[in-house]
């Protein structure tokens, strides 16, 4: 079982590898994409409060999302390296320390959650009607969100051995099951009563917990080149700390994301609550075009991850390629989209004429950034392989805390549409960082491999 695998990891054609290992994940994060929509669609048919007041409990929702990924792609890291390197063992361990670290993520947030949801919403000075929505769905998904990390942090440890099916149907499972409840528990259809915006949250954690349930009979029932036991097994900081040397920065890049849109939020509600539900429906509209180059990445990285491990500089740097390449035809795929139709895409949400007049020129301005964030994308994702995560980290600081937020901060005193110019203006300046960073890794790492 181990050798073919590291067969198929180490000799297979480089392109038909990465299609191979990438089209489940694309497409379940296609699928997860169409449900971020629909999900949005459905509550702004509800109510423009309720599409107002996911756009504002979205940060907490993404700092969760943080967590679970983050730690999740410190285990792929660590344990796709450890199978390049043949250290079985280690790699067993790592993931069953993931699967403890999923369970303490979850307990964590729900202390957290308890003290801080309503001084949050408050300080947003959103209307009262606003506030109630977003207290209620906010408070639904952080205290039943123990399905969201569980069947996060399987999915990572599958994909660190190059399966990616089973992460596929997790992640299928959990969309399709909430967009299937979502109209039912918002409007109550089938005897169901109305639930409205706590139907939303309530679909979202059913899904979650569905996905968990799938994902670790999986685990347990079927045979993988990684091993999940608690037979013998023993606590050991050494892993936790090689997890999280990946992990933590991968957490804080994607948690500062939750902490850029907290604050851009709070810029944009000075304009008007319409500009706040722009901004969140820009953000479901993106994931179409971001999810499925975030699902290439996911089979990507064990691909880089078991070529750094093995020493194999040729088809690590082919790997990389093909991957730039890629991302980019994708994006700019999603910028054509954005430029083109404009006011269809804002039309999914029941936008009124207000949202199209101030909807269209954010749309076309921020899309102007995604081919630059291809590239980045893609560097971040070698960087994370190779366990220099930290990398990514300085980069995503750069591009969303030291560049863009200053940067809408001051656009936003000429008026509300220079504000979408900070995106453009952040990536331009985080892919030269990430080009000057790629060139360092290369000469202290990649160069001398065998």
């Amino acid at each position: 079982m181990e050798q073919l695998r590291e067969n198929k990891m180490a000799s297979t054609p480089m392109m038909k590898l990465i299609i191979s290992m990438s089209l489940p994940s694309m497409f379940s994060m296609l699928i997860q994409a169409l449900y971020n929509i629909v999900d949005s669609m459905f509550i702004s048919h509800y109510s423009q409060e309720g599409l107002t007041a996911i756009s504002l409990a979205f940060p907490i929702q993404m700092l969760m999302v943080s967590v679970a990924v983050g730690t999740g792609v410190g285990i792929n890291s660590l344990v796709s390296r450890r199978l390049g390197e043949k250290r079985f063992a280690e790699a067993d361990s790592a993931a069953t320390h993931g699967l403890l670290l999923a369970v303490i993520s979850w307990i964590a947030f729900v202390v957290l959650g308890f003290f801080f949801i309503d001084p949050y919403f408050s300080m947003m000075q959103a209307s009262a009607q606003v506030k109630q929505f977003s207290c209620t769905y906010t408070n639904i998904v952080i205290y039943l969100s123990i399905g969201c990390f569980v069947q996060c942090i399987l999915e990572k440890t599958l994909q660190a051995t190059g399966n990616m099916i089973y992460p596929m149907l997790f992640q299928l499972t959990g969309a399709i099951v909430n967009i299937i409840l979502d109209p039912i528990f918002i409007f109550g259809y089938f005897g169901v009563p109305q639930m409205g915006i706590a139907g939303a949250a309530i679909a979202t954690v059913i899904g979650q917990i569905s996905a968990m349930i799938f994902s670790i009979i999986v685990i347990f029932a079927k045979k993988h080149d990684v091993h999940i036991t608690f037979k013998g097994f023993k606590w050991n900081f050494k892993t936790v700390k090689d997890i999280y040397v990946v992990g933590v920065p991968s957490i804080v890049m994607q948690a500062i994301g939750s902490v850029l849109t907290t604050a851009l939020n709070k810029i944009l509600i000075n304009f008007s609550e319409v500009a706040v539900s722009i901004f969140g429906i820009y953000f479901k509209l993106q994931s179409f075009i971001f999810m499925p180059v975030f699902g290439m990445t996911q089979g990507l990285m064990p691909i880089l991850g078991y070529s750094y491990g093995a020493r194999n500089k040729q088809r690590l740097l082919s790997a990389l390629k093909y991957g730039i390449i890629i991302a980019f035809l994708i994006m700019l795929i999603g910028t054509v989209i954005f430029w083109a139709f404009p006011i269809p895409l804002l039309m999914i949400f029941d936008a009124t004429p207000e949202m199209i007049e101030i909807g269209v020129p954010a749309l076309r301005i921020i899309s102007l950034c995604f081919t630059s964030a291809a590239i980045g994308i893609t560097l971040s994702t070698l960087f994370q392989a190779v366990g220099l995560g930290i990398n990514s980290l300085v980069v995503s600081l750069l591009r969303q805390i030291i560049l863009l937020l200053p940067a809408a901060y001051l656009l936003s005193k000429l008026g509300l549409e220079p504000v979408w110019w900070s995106y453009p203006i952040a990536e331009a300046g985080s892919l030269i960082a990430s080009i000057i960073l790629y060139r360092r890794v290369y000469k202290s790492r990649i160069c001398n491999l065998g």
